[in-house]
């Protein structure tokens, strides 16, 4: 039988990485580098998964390797793998940024809404304004008939005296004693005092 033909370098032994995180704990730079060099990869295809966005899973894997070194003192091996630790680091820390994002959405959405609902104030003002057209509307009503068409004219209009005569075909002083009584009795119905 024939054996296989191997091209390049004979294939390296896995690092032994419990042994390596011990002196990462104690701050071995080197075994770091070999530390990082072995779980890089899989950190970032992780976190790559999770949120997606090339961008920001290359800031979140970096913020893991940085997180390892700094906690290597913390990883115990009774525990499980320093594969399994790191890649539970990873996981946790590329959901919390998936939840920061949303949480981030969820309060500008939030904010835009809040934006968007007038003060109570400006609420308030137009209520009332169409509380206050509505009893003018009421009042108009009570007017005869002629008086509601030429105080229409004039006020809603913005005809002056001489125009209301001209467009109803009446004298001036007839419109004029038409407005008059029936200002006075809008006065009276919305309770005004003169």
């Amino acid at each position: 039988m024939k054996e296989p033909v191997r091209i390049g370098p004979p294939p390296s032994a896995a690092p032994d990485l419990e042994a390596l995180m011990g002196q990462v704990a104690v701050g071995d730079r080197d075994a770091f580098t070999t530390v990082y060099d072995t779980v890089a990869g899989p950190v970032l295809g992780l976190v790559r998964r999770v949120l997606r966005d090339p961008a920001q899973s290359e800031e979140v894997a970096q913020e893991v390797l940085v997180e390892v070194w700094r906690t290597a003192a913390r990883y115990r091996p009774a525990k499980g793998t320093v594969m399994t630790w790191v890649m539970t680091l990873a996981h946790r820390r590329a959901v919390d940024r998936v939840r920061s994002a949303q949480a981030a959405a969820d309060r500008e959405e939030r904010a835009a809404l809040l934006d968007r609902t007038p003060a109570f104030d400006e609420v308030a003002e137009q209520v009332e304004t169409r509380l206050e057209r509505e009893q003018v509307r009421r009042c108009l009503r009570t007017l005869t008939e002629l008086q509601r068409e030429s105080v229409s004219l004039a006020y809603y209009r913005g005809l002056a005296y001489r125009e209301v005569a001209e467009l109803l075909t009446v004298p001036l002083g007839t419109v004029k004693t038409r407005l008059r009584d029936g200002l006075i009795r809008l006065r009276d119905c919305l309770g005004v005092s003169a």
